[in-house]
């Protein structure tokens, strides 16, 4: 609930626990990735309640929609695209933890899995909708490739829990710069995934079928692949290069943890609902039981391929400590990159971390 307070002649409205806490914990990582400072102080001034949230960011999106679908109209591919893709990062934080009115949410991602679908062709450079088949579904992805001649490296870039794909072209534009393709999936328990599949600790099955993926695409060259993830995707990324060892050539994690259900006390409650209904567990407790199932215990000293371990030393929802676990039991070559100013995901400080990594990256997928 709100509550009102007088401050000398002001009378202030305090936002809930809930609206405060996705403020306090991702407001650098909205403006990094595609929100404009103005349109982040715009929405979330006016929330009160939780509820609000989705609703809020929808119809700001929406502004963005119709820019895009109005120059469409004209003939202005190149601002419709852009236009479409910064559409798709709004409606996409409309939903990103909006566990609590499922209808709702789920609206809000059509919306942003639509518009970044008509922005694809018109990016620069462009992108392609792809499907992985995964067991007895597929997993949905979205493919750049650089304007030089191919077959080309490629990057897999796999988000967190309350991350997708939609949120992931600004980080794509910094390894498309240096020659490299991109990769970005949705996978189990993530964005189009998360309807169909739960969260699982065991990649190494998502592993096969991105590389298997990979190789049936005569753009890409299958054996220059790595793997990027953030937040619980820096979990994920390690366990694809765990699984596919030296067929993976480089593996960036980005805020990853070593135990997900070691963190799981220090989470805020919107992380923790949002995995409680990602995971398909009946309640809080059964949610902790499967967040200790993403561990790298016994699986880390199988990542053989040069590993980069990006951390954010004030990172408040993954103690830094697992990023020394991790480099401490790694089984290849690994790099610690500590930002001692950096937040959950180092959005906050991503001029220190983000082309450092892609330039490592390249230095390992890229002929000199």
């Amino acid at each position: 609930m709100h509550s009102v307070r007088q401050t000398g002649r002001w009378i202030v409205i305090d936002q809930d626990e809930r609206v405060a806490s996705a403020i306090s914990n991702w407001a650098p990582r909205f403006t990094t990735n595609g929100v404009t400072v103005s349109d982040f102080q715009r929405v979330t001034s006016g929330i009160r309640r939780w509820s609000e949230w989705c609703s809020a960011w929808s119809a700001v999106g929406l502004e963005h929609e119709e820019l895009g679908r109005r120059a469409l109209d004209q003939g202005r591919t190149l601002s419709a695209g852009q236009h479409l893709a910064q559409a798709a990062v709004y409606f996409h934080f409309a939903k990103f933890v909006f566990v609590e009115d499922v209808a709702q949410m789920r609206e809000a991602h059509r919306r942003a899995v639509t518009c970044l679908d008509a922005a694809l062709p018109h990016l620069d450079p462009p992108g392609r909708k792809v499907q992985l088949p995964f067991e007895s579904t597929a997993l949905a992805g979205v493919l750049r490739l650089p304007p030089v001649e191919g077959p080309h490296p490629v990057v897999v870039l796999l988000s967190g829990l309350d991350s997708t794909k939609e949120e992931l072209r600004s980080t794509e534009d910094t390894f498309l710069a240096r020659g490299m393709a991109t990769l970005s999936v949705d996978g189990p328990g993530q964005g189009e995934a998360e309807y169909d599949l739960p969260i699982r600790g065991d990649w190494s099955p998502v592993a096969e079928a991105i590389l298997d993926a990979v190789h049936g695409m005569p753009e890409l060259d299958g054996s220059r692949v790595a793997v990027w993830g953030v937040s619980l995707g820096g979990y994920y990324a390690p366990r694809v290069a765990a699984a596919l060892g030296d067929r993976v050539k480089a593996c960036v994690s980005l805020a990853g943890p070593w135990d997900f259900g070691a963190c799981w006390d220090g989470l805020p409650q919107l992380t923790r609902e949002t995995f409680e209904v990602r995971s398909r567990a009946a309640d809080d407790a059964g949610a902790r039981r499967i967040a200790h199932t993403l561990s790298l215990e016994g699986v880390a000293q199988q990542i053989t391929a040069p590993l980069l371990i990006v951390f954010g030393r004030q990172d408040r929802l993954i103690p830094w400590q697992h990023a020394e676990l991790m480099r401490d039991s790694a089984g290849g070559p690994t790099e610690l990159l500590m930002l001692e100013d950096g937040n959950h995901g180092c959005a906050n400080v991503a001029p220190w971390h983000r082309p450092y990594t892609a330039d490592w990256l390249a230095a390992r997928l890229t002929p000199r």
